[in-house]
C-alpha cells in the first residue's frame, strides 16, 4: 500500500520539480528592457523612473535567488515572475517617455545655442568699440574673454553631436550669462570714457 501511495505522489514530485525552474528567459528579457531605457537617456531624462526599474530588477534577482537556496518542490519563483514583468512593462513606458523629453531638451539646448551665440555677437560688436587708454590692460582681458567665449560655442555643439542636450544646454545657457556680464563691462567702461569727455567739453 504504501509503495502505491508513493507511487501515487512521485508524478505530484517530478511536476513540481518541473514547475520550479528560475525564469531565467524573462530575466534576460527585463534586463534588456532596461538596457533599452538606458540607451534611450532615461538615466539623464528619468533618472528617478529608470532608478525604479533598477530597482525592481534588483529585487527580483535577490527573490530568485532566495527561491534557488530552497529544495527543487519548495521553490516558488512567481513573486520574481512578477517583478520582471513590471519592469519589462514599465520599461516600455520609460524608453517611449524619455525620448520625449530628449527631443524637448534637444529643441531647448538649440535654442540656447543660438541665443548664447546671438549674446556673443553683441559683445564682440561691443569689444570693437571698447576704448583704449590708461585701461588698456582691462581691456584687453575684457578682449580675451570675449574671444574665450566665441571658442567655447565649439563645446556647445560636440554635445549637441554627441547627443548630450542637457550639457550642450547648461554650457550654452554659461557662456550666454557670461556674454553678457563681458558686455556690461564694456558698456561701463564706455559709459565712464563717455563721461570723461563730457567733463572735458565743459
Amino acid at each position: 500500500m504504501k509503495h502505491w501511495i508513493m507511487f501515487g505522489l512521485a508524478p505530484l514530485f517530478l511536476l513540481a520539480v518541473a514547475c520550479a525552474k528560475a525564469p531565467t528567459d524573462k530575466l534576460t528579457a527585463a534586463e534588456q528592457a532596461v538596457n533599452d531605457a538606458r540607451a534611450a537617456g532615461a538615466p539623464a531624462y528619468l533618472a528617478e523612473d529608470f532608478a525604479k526599474l533598477e530597482s525592481l530588477v534588483a529585487t527580483a534577482k535577490k527573490e530568485i535567488a532566495g527561491e534557488e537556496g530552497k529544495f527543487a518542490f519548495l521553490r516558488d519563483y512567481e513573486k520574481a515572475e512578477q517583478l520582471l514583468a513590471s519592469a519589462k512593462a514599465d520599461a516600455a513606458k520609460v524608453v517611449i517617455e524619455a525620448a520625449k523629453k530628449k527631443e524637448e531638451a534637444k529643441v531647448a539646448a538649440a535654442q540656447a545655442q543660438q541665443e548664447a551665440q546671438a549674446s556673443i555677437k553683441t559683445t564682440q560688436a561691443l569689444v570693437a568699440k571698447a576704448p583704449v587708454g590708461k585701461d588698456r590692460a582691462a581691456v584687453e582681458a575684457i578682449k580675451a574673454d570675449a574671444e574665450g567665449l566665441a571658442a567655447s560655442l565649439a563645446e556647445v555643439q560636440a554635445a549637441m553631436d554627441a547627443g548630450d542636450y542637457l550639457a550642450a544646454q547648461t554650457k550654452a545657457k554659461a557662456i550666454q550669462e557670461k556674454s553678457q556680464a563681458v558686455a556690461k563691462e564694456i558698456q561701463a567702461a564706455l559709459a565712464k570714457v563717455g563721461g570723461a569727455k563730457g567733463k572735458k567739453g565743459k
